[in-house]
């Protein structure tokens, strides 16, 4: 900060000695100066009558010192130094010069120094320059975007003044505006002829997001904030940031590169530790209004910088709502702040998949029954609970080889999700086998505490096989992997003899979804039941249908035996008991007699539809 300073106070002295030779071009030559202005640092060599015809302030320091005939005038913290006092002087003169968005912000704060008004002049310098403002910078976005720029060094005078409250009004409702024509634009009609948006059609209303990156992050941030209030898209504010974000943290380009595992000289400026804090401030709440690398890359800027810790924990909020959609190069996050620790950030990782799962089981309360309605396998919310479960197992691969990774971070990361997020373990039983490779000095107590974070019974035949043959796992833990591969060989073998058995087709259907709902969360659980239920209840209706037939055929065959005893009529009778059928499934399955296994097993249906009905 120091060295910017300096360096503007030696633009400001050369501009003072440019101003001075340019003041020598056209001040009056035949008539000698009875006046010499001080202005930062830089004389001006002028007469008093012009100036004073012209200026409020310079005609009462004048006046206060009329007997002392004073000849020397300095004039402190002027806005805009020497450049803006020449433009000031030249108007005094009548020296004609253009107003322009360059020097409008500095001519209206330097007329209210020098009190150059309507009071002491008709069409004085205030006016000219307000009216300048008003009717050209205030229509323009990118004037006034200028303008702003140039404000940047003349405040808080253009605070007060209120330029640069109007510039920011006009910027928010010039870029709402053209987002509004932009968005008609893409609108037409469908085939059926309704009234639709484009989405493919590209999007022209957002043009000015390049030139607001130019602002002061202070300015920014209003401009940021007036365009939310105007109801500027979200997608249009986070594109904006993004920008802004790349242009003013990418000089650390380890901060952006996810891959980057060294450590960063901790030599950070006050400047990028506000940029990243304020952008996080004027994030949108909406989600995917900014791609989730970027908010794990302001993450890693907060991180390394130090950044207050609310900012951090909100970016750990906003990612870890939308972390089914990361990557494992977004969750490396190095450790900056620790030397000789590990290489990665495990507590921010943890912190965030903790963010996730309190968001999951607050979805998972939902009394909505909608929701248990869906006829899906899976809700959204399971579905995002098996792609963080990978992620989060490729995450423990990862970091398993890191010699300083102690065994209680390296657990509490991997039962941080519900148990049924997996639905195989093949992911965890290999970076706990990654782990047991890189930490051969642990106990046997605590290999035995991390092998049961493992359910066996969930690893495939291969991970199964492999397991069966690891040295490095405990006894216990390879006679629980044997014994569920025993398991799932005797199923085999019995599956391989399933056409000689004939067993009903909803019998297998309720082992099935049995099996399923192991691997279910209480929500489709009882999705799963509901489900269920209904089946049951219309085989009940196909029973009840078929006894009212076989009512109906007994009645018949009363009203036949009344009329004749003969022989034909029995026989009639045997044809139709073989046709009736109290189950339809035993017949679709190509079994004439079913077994007595199955008769067995539709008394239990049975006896099963009627408790649920009741």
């Amino acid at each position: 900060m120091e060295k910017l300073h300096q360096q503007q106070q030696q633009q400001q002295l050369s501009l003072a000695k440019c101003s001075r030779q340019r003041c020598n071009e056209w001040i009056f030559r035949d008539v000698p100066s009875d006046i010499t202005i001080e202005v930062s640092g830089g004389t001006f060599a002028l007469h008093k009558f012009p100036l004073v015809s012209r200026s409020g302030r310079i005609r009462k320091l004048v006046a206060e010192h009329r007997d002392a005939d004073i000849s020397r005038v300095e004039l402190l913290n002027l806005p805009g130094g020497a450049e803006s006092f020449e433009l000031a002087a030249k108007f005094c003169y009548g020296i004609n010069f253009e107003i322009t968005s360059a020097n409008v912000a500095q001519l209206c704060c330097v007329s209210d120094y020098l009190e150059m008004t309507e009071e002491f002049s008709k069409d004085n310098l205030g006016s000219r320059a307000e009216e300048y403002l008003e009717s050209i910078v205030c229509k323009n976005l990118e004037m006034c975007v200028e303008v702003l720029q140039q404000c940047e060094n003349l405040l808080p005078l253009a605070d007060e003044l209120k330029i640069v409250s109007r510039c920011i009004d006009a910027i928010a409702s010039k870029a709402c505006a053209e987002q509004i024509a932009s968005s008609f634009s893409r609108l037409e009609y469908s085939s059926s002829g309704r009234l639709h948006m484009n989405k493919q059609a590209k999007c022209e209303g957002d043009w000015w997001i390049e030139d607001l990156s130019v602002l002061w992050i202070d300015l920014y941030q209003r401009v940021m904030t007036a365009m939310k209030c105007r109801g500027v898209r979200p997608e249009s504010i986070g594109a904006s940031l993004v920008n802004y974000a790349q242009k003013e943290l990418t000089k650390k380009c380890s901060l952006w590169n996810p891959s980057s595992q060294t450590k960063v000289d901790l030599i950070s400026t006050g400047h990028e530790r506000l940029v990243v804090e304020t952008i996080v401030n004027l994030l949108p709440v909406e989600k995917l209004a900014v791609p989730i690398s970027f908010l794990f890359g302001l993450l890693r800027s907060a991180v390394m910088l130090d950044c207050t810790i609310a900012c951090r924990l909100d970016l750990e909020r906003r990612i870890g709502s939308q972390l089914d959609i990361a990557i494992l190069d977004d969750l490396l996050i190095p450790s900056f702040r620790h030397a000789g620790d590990t290489l990665f950030d495990v507590d921010t990782v943890h912190r965030i998949l903790v963010n996730f799962s309190q968001q999951d089981d607050s979805e998972d309360d939902m009394e909505d029954a909608s929701v248990f309605e869906s006829d899906s396998p899976h809700s959204p919310s399971q579905t995002a609970l098996f792609k963080v479960a990978k992620l989060v197992d490729n995450y423990l691969a990862e970091i398993a080889p890191d010699a300083n990774l102690k065994l209680s971070k390296f657990m509490v990361i991997a039962e941080t999700l519900p148990s049924h997020a997996r639905t195989i373990h093949d992911g965890l039983y290999r970076a706990i086998d990654i782990y047991l490779k890189a930490h051969q000095g642990l106990s046997d107590s605590d290999r035995k505490k991390l092998c049961k974070l493992i359910d066996f019974q969930k690893l495939s035949q291969e991970a199964g096989a492999h397991a069966a043959q690891n040295e490095r796992l405990p006894l216990q833990a390879i006679v629980q992997v044997l014994y569920f591969e025993q398991i799932r060989l005797r199923n085999s073998l019995c599956c391989s003899y399933g056409d000689e058995d004939h067993k009903p087709m909803h019998q297998s259907w309720r082992i099935s979804s049995g099996a399923l709902s192991a691997a279910m969360s209480p929500r489709d659980n009882y999705a799963s039941l509901r489900r269920e239920n209904r089946e049951l209840k219309l085989e009940l209706a196909r029973l009840r249908m078929r006894l009212n037939d076989l009512e109906k055929e007994h009645v018949c065959m009363k009203r036949d035996m009344q009329k004749s005893h003969s022989r034909k009529f029995m026989s009639s009778f045997s044809k139709k008991i073989g046709k009736l059928s109290f189950f339809g499934h035993s017949s679709s399955r190509g079994s004439s007699s079913p077994s007595r296994h199955s008769h067995r097993t539709d008394s239990r249906v049975i006896e099963r539809t009627c408790a649920s009905t009741d």
